[in-house]
């Protein structure tokens, strides 16, 4: 799958599109793919390097903490969410595709679309 990596701290142009290897849930996790996604500042300071060291991501890292999509298989132990759950999620890594715990979730009202949760 493709999806956006940061192979190098820098300016915006560091962010590069490039094929992602699609994750498996662990246990406690869940796997969502992924239909919108945000970047916020904090984020921007991560991929310039210029964010607190002891918090930086290990390169390479895919931007997008915050998100929204539909469940679509479910880690052992997990009974919080189901395949095909909308949920809006805080704190991930994104792509299309992402192992996320439920804890960091919540639905999405059938009223809003992804892009509005």
């Amino acid at each position: 799958m493709k999806g956006i990596s940061v192979t190098e701290f820098g300016a915006p142009d560091v962010m590069k599109v490039a094929d992602i290897v699609k994750p498996e849930p662990k246990e406690g996790e869940v796997l969502i793919k992924v239909y919108a996604t945000g970047i916020n500042p904090v984020e921007t300071y991560k991929r310039a390097g210029t964010y607190a060291k002891h918090l930086l991501p290990a390169l390479h890292f895919t931007p997008g903490a915050d998100g929204a999509g539909i469940v679509e298989t479910i880690g052992a132990g997990v009974s919080t969410v189901s395949a095909g759950d909308r949920v809006w999620l805080s704190g991930s890594v994104s792509g299309l595709f992402l192992a996320f715990a439920p804890m960091h979730m919540r639905p999405i009202p059938s009223k809003y679309a992804h892009m509005h949760a």
